[in-house]
């Protein structure tokens, strides 16, 4: 019997479009945040932070609180990007993680 490919596989061996990763997907139309246009390419990381907050605490569909929607989104992509990320990106996107912490009054004491 012949296996299937998943659509992820396909896509990593370059028989379908990126755009069609679910990863991507979820990222453009997430069903909890309203994210500005290119929120995680910015190089400012307080920038990132508070526009995560911004929509996460302006999000009526979000299943958690403020801080954990946004925060799971900014991991959810550092997660998905992998080893595709590049080092300088990565230390951006994991500072605005730092950010939004003190954005949310969740520094450890």
């Amino acid at each position: 019997m012949a296996r299937r490919r998943s659509k992820a596989r396909e896509a990593a061996n370059g028989s379908k479009a990126p755009t069609e990763y679910w990863s991507g997907d979820v990222t453009r139309h997430s069903n909890a945040l309203d994210l500005e246009a290119g929120v995680f390419t910015w190089d400012n990381p307080a920038k990132i932070a508070r526009s995560l907050k911004r929509s996460a605490e302006q999000s009526e569909r979000r299943k958690s609180s403020p801080f954990r929607s946004a925060m799971s989104m900014l991991t959810f992509y550092i997660n998905r990007a992998g080893k595709d990320l590049s080092n300088e990106r990565r230390k951006v996107l994991e500072q605005a993680k730092v950010e939004l912490r003190k954005a949310f009054g969740r520094t450890p004491d």
